[in-house]
């Protein structure tokens, strides 16, 4: 029994939690099923790892430097509360509950493929951090409703399958209109937020109104070239919580680096990874969509990798940018609101709020513009603030405390479950 259960998780918490070695994995198979050359298969698995890789790579450099910015914004501001962030909440959940979540995560991703095969949803979702996230967060809720370890992970199990199947579906009409074809969906579950977010844009903008496509007059020309862009207007965020935090703070993060100097160079840190984010979303798509052909044509017809979100950034990314600030900026307006209402006080941590509200202004980008862009992420903000805030009372009823999840796909799924179980008095 030892040795099956550590088998389990090897599979799990060494390959399927790691997305690289799954995309790599549904490459592999994908060419297999093409009858491809064995050097071919190779290749272009190989490839698919490390392009994914690169864009890892791109991901913790990008988020090292907001992990600093978030560090000097709370000492600078002295704010204190709730902070949202999926990993946090997960690694305190597996501490409680690994094995239910493991089995939850792995039945899940299989019932995921069943109903992509049997069902119009055929989008199979391949953020596999994304899936443990889930699997933690319908973990957590059965739990909290005095649920047995059986019910949880069978429930849990064909909640994840359906979810990993039809959430990327709903944000798929916009995801289209973002990269002109249908080979890839979103693996993301903001999914809710996203089609929100495109649906905004087409009310209250117009398409060809791009924030890439924007006139700026004279000097501020240089903005049009994103990695300029990015270290500027990210730089003034930096610089404004290092003041606030002051030297003393700065200099014991900074490891020997100038307190005035440090900000910008985390800001140009910042924009490099954002870069790399880039240059790798571009080198795995190039293998993995065309990979992709062998299981929609032999297993699942007509199926999609639904992707992590960084793969829409490369489509728009001074939007990403704008969206980060945007979102960011309504969640700091959230904080005075939760304290007078007595609602937990929510943080808004810049590493969500950058890849989902960067997200989101691409989706209300696509559909309407710049003006789109802005207010789907400064709805966005608000929405990955007020759901952790209502879903915070599940976390402390199993003993969670200090972090909730921001997704709102996972609040929104969580406060329905959640609510449908107070009213069959199974949640208190």
């Amino acid at each position: 029994m030892s040795v099956i259960m550590s088998i389990l998780h090897f599979i799990v918490f060494s390959l399927l939690s790691q997305a690289s070695i799954l995309v790599g994995l549904m490459a592999m198979i994908g060419l297999i099923l093409q009858k491809k050359k064995a050097v071919q298969v190779i290749t272009g698995t190989v490839k698919t790892i490390v392009g994914f890789l690169i864009f890892g790579i791109g991901s913790s450099a990008a988020q090292s430097a907001l992990t600093s910015f978030q560090t000097l914004f709370t000492k600078g501001f002295h704010v204190e509360g709730v902070l949202p962030l999926a990993e946090a909440v997960t690694g305190q959940a597996q501490t409680k509950f690994p094995m239910v979540i493991a089995l939850v995560m792995v039945c899940g991703f299989a019932l995921n493929l069943l109903v992509a095969r049997i069902t119009r949803f055929k989008c199979i979702f391949l953020t596999g951090q994304h899936n443990l996230f889930l699997a933690a967060m319908l973990t957590i809720l059965f739990k909290a409703m005095g649920m047995s370890d059986v019910v949880t992970v069978v429930a849990g199990s064909i909640i994840l399958g359906f979810a990993a199947a039809i959430f990327p579906s709903i944000a798929q009409p916009y995801m289209r209109k973002i990269t002109g074809h249908d080979d890839i969906a979103i693996g993301h579950y903001c999914t809710l937020a996203y089609a929100l977010s495109g649906w905004l844009g087409s009310k209250v903008g117009k398409p060809e109104e791009s924030t890439e496509k924007l006139k700026l007059p004279g000097w501020l020309s240089i903005f049009k070239d994103y990695v300029v862009s990015v270290t500027l207007s990210i730089g003034v965020f930096y610089y404004i919580a290092a003041i606030a935090a002051g030297q003393a703070n700065v200099e014991k993060l900074s490891g020997g680096i100038h307190w005035l100097v440090y900000p910008f160079l985390q800001a140009l840190a910042f924009a490099g990874g954002l870069y790399v984010i880039i240059t790798g979303v571009r080198m795995f798509l190039s293998e993995i969509v065309p990979a992709f052909v062998g299981i929609s044509e032999k297993f699942i017809p007509n199926s999609k990798p639904a992707l992590d979100c960084p793969v829409v950034f490369p489509y728009a990314p001074t939007a990403t940018v704008l969206g980060f600030i945007c979102s960011y900026l309504a969640g700091v307006a959230c904080i005075p609101f939760f304290a007078a209402v007595g609602l937990p006080v929510i943080i808004p941590v810049a590493i969500p709020y950058f890849f989902i509200g960067g997200t989101a202004a691409v989706f209300g980008n696509a559909t309407g513009g710049w003006k789109g862009a802005v207010l789907s992420s400064v709805v966005t903000g608000i929405l990955i603030a007020v759901g952790p805030a209502l879903m915070y009372p599940v976390m402390q009823a199993v003993g969670l405390s200090g972090t909730a999840f921001p997704e709102t796909d996972f609040n929104a799924l969580g406060l329905v479950i959640y609510n449908l179980g107070k009213l069959f008095g199974l949640a208190h």
